[in-house]
């Protein structure tokens, strides 16, 4: 089970604004989408999720996983083998966010005109 990661979202808002921070934190690039794919399959591994984003360099992937994991949204395992397998889920803080985007999608989808409500 994953410790809990005590942050101050306040850090990640040029205003101190809580909201902001979240938002900021959440509208990295690739942020969003990499969440949506976690949320969708409950864990993923580094490999799979690279697979649905043939455009994001590995880098830059890399990067917004460590920057979820430091806030405590996602939990790393890595596996000790060769090569090392890793995978990423949701955190308890997570998980909170599970109703936020399931929301946020229905609503994209509502007004893309792709579902009805």
């Amino acid at each position: 089970m994953s410790k809990v990661v005590k942050i101050d979202v306040r850090d990640y808002s040029a205003v101190r604004c809580p909201m902001d921070g979240i938002l900021n934190i959440l509208s990295g690039p690739w942020t969003t989408y990499i969440l949506w794919l976690i949320r969708t399959h409950h864990e993923m591994r580094f490999g799979e999720i690279k697979k649905q984003l043939p455009l994001i360099s590995a880098k830059v992937l890399t990067e917004r996983l460590r920057m979820l994991e430091r806030v405590g949204i996602l939990d790393r395992r890595q596996e000790a083998t060769i090569p090392p397998k890793v995978s990423y889920k949701f955190t308890r803080r997570g998980e909170e966010l599970e109703a936020v985007l399931d929301k946020i999608n229905q609503l994209a989808e509502h007004w893309s005109g792709s579902k009805k409500r």
